[in-house]
């Protein structure tokens, strides 16, 4: 009666546990992982330099204020005529002003850099995106993890009853003087070992699933949650679509493609500085003045206004070369993103074979061991059913009890090996984001 309370107990517990999906993973990892919230940060600077306020196309205008006092004391010895002391002499001055200052032309570039921003922060979205794709593929690694221990954990509490079944049938052959005592050992040494498997199984799982807490910035402490076990695949044609144009969605190669761009505009900019600059500048002032009287000159007050505006032009005819040691360098760099896309190109093609063969291998040991694991299970009710005809030793049955456990596990890593392979194969396609898991 105890144990029948215990297991329904049990039962009551699992289902209260909290269910998190694949989706639901995601979404908690979109809003509330680090590192992807870093990466939004990054991107969020990118669109802020890649705006009007920082192109350089918009004037400056500078406002300038100022005021003087003077206060002094004069002593005038004339050539003819009494000396003059004067003290307290006071005299005030007052300005203020509003500059306006604009490039014209600045030999174009300005417009080079402007069109450089903008692709900087397309490559700053692609590099959030990396960011993105492998923080899911470490999500959702971790979260098959913890599907394929949970399925562990319920083939070893099967075979733990089963094996405590098996010491309540030794202890009552015993006691009817059916078995010898050994066999009642036997049964409870392997009741133990299934204990301790089962343990440890059910720590590697609280582990597992403290690492997910981690990646969707959940409390370590919250209640006890269970994932959804559930698999599928992605069909065989869609999967090959995917590959044929893998070379155009690649995260990695559009980062390079951004780079060709930027690096095209470098030299675009670095050439500009063959080419004059033109400035426009204005402004308004206001000037205030007032002196006292001295001994020659009557006090005066003086107040002036107006406005004034140049144009200036400036060419450099020659920099000791540094324009030409730029342009050749812009090149260089260039030619350079040039190799390293088309060495990318080539490991990215290697990579993607090497996945679809990992993918296709690891679907064919999946059917292997669901085929292993129906076998097993049929000598595992056969060995069953002799074992308790008294027709085979515990010895045997124990062996065609590993033998399933061993067949199911084994099963439960085929599965989601197979389904990690298959989310490598579609990152380096780059269709990571888009699929329906």
């Amino acid at each position: 009666m105890l144990m029948i309370t215990l297991l329904f107990m049990g039962a009551v517990a699992a289902q209260e546990k909290e269910v998190i999906t694949k989706e639901e993973a995601i979404a908690l990892a979109l809003e509330r992982n680090y590192g992807i919230e870093m990466a939004n940060n990054d991107v969020e600077i990118a669109e802020n330099n890649q705006g009007i306020l920082n192109s350089g196309y918009l004037p400056s205008v500078t406002g300038r204020a100022g005021a003087v006092y003077d206060l002094r004391n004069r002593f005038t010895e004339p050539e003819v005529g009494d000396p003059l002391d004067q003290r307290g002499i006071e005299s005030n001055t007052y300005n203020a002003s509003v500059n306006i200052d604009y490039t014209l032309f600045d030999g174009l570039g300005r417009f080079y850099n402007y069109k450089s921003l903008k692709e900087q922060y397309d490559l700053t979205k692609l590099q959030a995106r990396e960011t993105i794709e492998n923080t899911m593929l470490q999500l959702l690694s971790v979260y098959y993890e913890i599907a394929r221990l949970t399925e562990n954990v319920e083939v070893l509490e099967d075979v733990l009853q089963t094996s405590k079944d098996r010491v309540t049938r030794a202890q009552y052959q015993f006691d009817y003087g059916q078995s010898n005592n050994l066999a009642v050992l036997n049964a409870r040494v392997d009741v133990n070992n299934d204990s301790v498997t089962l343990l440890q199984t059910r720590q590697q799982l609280d582990n597992t699933k403290r690492d997910l807490n981690v990646l969707v910035d959940r409390q370590i402490t919250d209640k006890d949650f269970a994932v959804d076990t559930t698999v599928n695949f992605i069909p065989k044609l869609q999967l090959e679509a995917y590959i044929e144009v893998a070379e155009a969605n690649n995260v990695s190669l559009l980062q390079l493609d951004r780079n060709l761009a930027i690096t095209d505009y470098d030299i675009k900019i670095s050439k500009s500085g063959y080419l004059p600059t033109i400035d426009l500048n204005g402004s308004y002032g206001w000037n205030y003045n007032r002196s006292a009287a001295t001994a020659f000159f009557p006090g005066s007050r003086q107040n002036s206004d107006g406005i004034s505006g140049g144009v200036s032009l400036t060419w450099n005819l020659f920099d000791g070369g540094t324009t030409s040691v730029q342009i050749q360098n812009a090149k260089i760099n260039h030619e350079n993103q040039e190799l390293q896309k088309k060495q990318v190109a080539l490991g990215i093609r290697r990579d993607i074979a090497n996945a679809l063969g990992n993918y296709e291998n690891r679907l064919y040991i999946l059917r292997v061991q669901e085929e292993n694991v129906a076998t097993n299970q049929d000598n595992f009710e056969r060995s069953k059913e002799q074992f308790n005809l008294g027709r085979i030793t515990s010895i045997e049955f124990r062996q065609a009890q590993v033998n399933l456990i061993d067949a199911k596990t084994s099963l439960n890593l085929a599965k989601y090996d197979a389904k990690i392979a298959e989310l490598e194969l579609l990152q380096l396609t780059g269709q990571l984001l888009n699929i329906q898991l």
